[in-house]
């Protein structure tokens, strides 16, 4: 049975409708809500950090050294945070970073999966990309791990050039590997480890040579700085890099496989039909074979989260773009209609959900959001409603497709996009209400008092110690023997006695949060 990649009585898919869906895509939910807690906070915190006159070598949250990150990532939002500033937020402005990082990351996967696959498949791998529930958050908030995945793609695109004898391949190839490490420290090398042996395949030791000679110098320029500038820095960041690396392996949990079974779909089964059509002697299948293998041991030996899978996304990716572009009618079929079946639930889902937040209806559905969300009382404007109007007719007309190759993931694609565009559009207000941490911080901010001496912490996160200096210029120190604060800032359960020695000032809360509270206490003389 012949399985050719190439369809030459197929309609192309249009380049002008790939663009524009990946714009929407991108687009979608990146501006108009504050940072939130986690990995969004952080990162925004330490750009933000930049522009206010940090230091730039040195990433920090809320004035302390925060030496688990490579600042690549942060220098661009930075930037574009400040320079942007007069027309938008700055965390809008900044979050734009993930927006051109994952428009890199999109070009070159099309044209790594081009020189691994050919054109048909090319135009599939940034559909699979965008429909990967795996890479829906990620690649919507402010995030390093999105500019290393970016650079891996460069990485494995010279490598897919070299296979076929181009030599262009070596620059880009040690390009890639570079800036990924520089992006996202040995994580992001991880991303594209996997490439290294494509000019050793080909026996070509010339490209290899000029591959390091331009991967070097650009992976180690900001750690040598580092290294002469702040060397006590240098050493926490290179410990915490190889910890990461060597130290606490562990044997997979059911979670791990849990993350794998929702985080790759719909990429692993495609990639499985990817890997049998394609010749068992060809770096098509072994190179993507590798990086799978070369991921799940770095994934599976480690914590069970989705960061930790991308090693494995951008070889699922080039697999699954060569197993969907010649999939059999049968299960084009099959995939076609779970995808329109699926998001077309999920579609009246949240539009019912979008009317239980602005018209209390459907009752139960209404009582389940106040519950979460205590206080919540926003409606949906003109222009948020029109969005979801404009996504939702998209998606019917995704229905009228012509029958091709591209069609199912097209479809899969569209849908995830329509399904984003509708959360960010009808929830994003009720969202924003459940999340923000912006009026618990304004509550304390009034409620300290100017001349304080210091502010010390006690049970605070990295996240939370971010949001309280972005949206108050809040700092607080750590505990210490030979600092005794006046003020202490404790977040503890509800109920929380006041130790011996302090006084109460203050209480508060997120509206949503029924456990969490922040507790401002003043010693005693």
């Amino acid at each position: 049975m012949n399985f050719s990649l190439h369809h030459d009585h197929s309609p192309r898919l249009p380049r002008l409708a790939l663009g524009l869906l990946v714009s929407i895509y991108l687009l979608a939910g990146m501006f108009g809500h504050d940072p939130w807690k986690g990995e969004d906070a952080i990162h925004l915190a330490i750009a933000h950090g930049f522009w206010q006159g940090d230091n730039w070598l040195i990433p920090r949250i809320a004035g302390e050294v925060w030496p688990h990150t490579a600042p690549l990532y942060h220098w661009v939002a930075a930037s574009l945070g400040g320079l942007l500033t007069p027309m938008l937020a700055f965390h809008d402005a900044a979050r734009l970073t993930t927006t051109l990082f994952g428009i890199l990351f999109l070009v070159a996967l099309t044209g790594a999966t081009r020189s691994f696959h050919g054109e048909s498949a090319s135009r599939i791998a940034p559909l699979l990309a965008i429909g990967t529930i795996g890479l829906l958050v990620s690649l919507h908030e402010a995030q390093p791990a999105i500019a290393g995945l970016a650079f891996a793609a460069l990485a494995w695109w010279g490598a897919g050039l070299l296979t076929q004898d181009n030599r262009k391949g070596a620059p880009l190839l040690g390009l890639g590997l570079g800036l990924a490490f520089a992006a996202h420290g040995l994580v992001g090398l991880l991303m594209a480890a996997a490439v290294l042996p494509a000019p050793i395949f080909r026996r070509d030791l010339k490209s290899l040579l000029i591959a390091l000679a331009v991967a070097l110098p650009v992976a180690f320029l900001w750690p040598i700085l580092l290294l002469q500038t702040a060397p006590e820095t240098f050493a926490l960041w290179w410990q915490n890099e190889w910890a990461e690396a060597t130290q606490g392996r562990r044997l997979p949990t059911p979670g791990h496989l849990e993350i794998i079974a929702w985080a790759t779909w719909p990429i692993l089964p495609l990639s499985l039909w990817g890997a049998r059509i394609l010749p068992r002697d060809s770096a098509r299948l072994w190179l993507p074979l590798a990086g799978i293998f070369l991921g799940l041991a770095w994934y599976l030996s480690g914590p069970a989260r989705t960061l930790s899978l991308f090693p494995v996304l951008i070889p699922l990716i080039l697999l699954a773009s060569a197993g969907a572009a010649r999939l059999r009618r049968s299960t084009t079929n099959a995939f076609d209609w779970f995808g329109a079946i699926t998001f077309s639930m999920i579609a009246l889902l949240i539009w019912l959900g979008a009317s239980a937040i602005a018209l209390g209806w459907p009752a139960p559905i209404a009582r389940n959001f106040a519950k979460l969300a205590p206080g919540y009382e926003g409606q949906i404007g003109w222009l948020a409603l029109s969005f979801a109007m404009a996504a939702t007719l998209g998606w019917l007309l995704a229905w009228r497709l012509p029958r091709a190759p591209w069609r199912s993931s097209l479809r899969w694609a569209a849908g995830a996009t329509m399904m984003w565009v509708l959360i960010t559009s009808l929830w994003m207000g009720w969202i924003d209400h459940y999340k923000n941490h912006r009026p618990v911080a304004l509550s304390l901010r009034n409620a300290l008092p100017a001349d304080i001496d210091c502010l010390e912490r006690s049970g605070l996160g990295t996240s939370q110690r971010a949001m309280l200096d972005y949206f108050a210029g809040i700092r607080t120190v750590a505990p210490s023997r030979t600092r005794n604060c006046s003020w202490r800032l404790g977040i503890d359960d509800l109920g929380r006695e006041t130790p011996a020695g302090w006084t109460q000032v203050w209480q508060g809360a997120r509206p949503s949060d029924r456990k969490e509270r922040w507790y401002l206490e003043r010693r005693e003389d």
